[in-house]
């Protein structure tokens, strides 16, 4: 999948899951969990939460020196791109399985309970790949694109902080963007290897697998992606 449509993707996930994020520790008989959905419904931390799930929906292709993530900061994330890209065994290996999704969703928690700085740059990074992946820049303008992303980050940034958002939930969401970016490489017709280091991936039966970039990811999954967002965050936000 593109760029784009991991975002879009993530942010859907994310939406419709919240509701069922919240009640989990009342139907669960676990009050303490209430300490990693924090206040995951009220609007600003839900719509947070959507943008920073879209950005963790970018982060498995870390691995692929080419890929929109490793674009959005330049030398930086290429760099960290190379290294992930040898260590990990190449693209679609090690950061494509559900073993990556759990790392990074545990390593976001611990980052929001205990280091607030580790926190803040996380949630940055992540506003700033979720509004690289859906295309806010100039095409064909590295520079320029770079220093809008980073002005509408900060911005952005600065209105959660000013909304009074809190963070307690930031492991599930980064959790759930990766999730939902291996299961939507799931269904190309590359697949997977899910449950890394087992090497076997999952795919689509029958070779029905969509490719990336083409027609149908451009003109229909793409666009529905967009409009379930749409739907679902007015959903949330103007409950009748």
């Amino acid at each position: 999948m593109m760029g784009h449509s991991h975002a879009l993707s993530g942010a859907a996930v994310w939406l419709a899951a919240a509701p069922a994020l919240a009640a989990l520790p009342e139907t669960l008989g676990r009050p303490e969990l209430a300490a990693v959905t924090g206040s995951i419904t009220s609007p600003p931390e839900l719509i947070a939460g959507a943008v920073v799930c879209a950005g963790a929906a970018m982060l498995p292709d870390l691995d692929h020196p080419n890929s929109t993530i490793a674009q959005t900061f330049g030398p930086v994330t290429w760099a960290l791109s190379k290294g992930l890209n040898a260590v990990s065994g190449g693209h679609r290996n090690m950061t494509h399985s559900l073993f990556f999704s759990v790392l990074c969703s545990v390593g976001a928690y611990l980052l929001a309970a205990h280091q607030p700085i580790g926190r803040d740059v996380l949630v940055i990074l992540m506003i700033g790949l979720a509004l690289r992946a859906v295309g806010i820049g100039v095409p064909r303008k590295t520079i320029t694109s770079a220093v809008m992303n980073a002005v509408l980050t900060a911005g952005i940034f600065v209105a959660f902080t000013g909304l009074g958002v809190g963070y307690a939930w930031l492991g599930l969401a980064v959790g759930i963007g990766c999730l939902a970016h291996v299961l939507g490489d799931c269904l190309t017709e590359r697949g997977c290897p899910v449950l890394w280091p087992i090497r076997g991936r999952w795919l689509l039966p029958f070779d029905i697998g969509f490719k990336t970039g083409k027609t149908f990811e451009r003109r229909f999954l793409g666009p529905a992606l967009a409009i379930t967002v749409l739907v679902l965050a007015y959903v949330r936000l103007m409950p009748v």
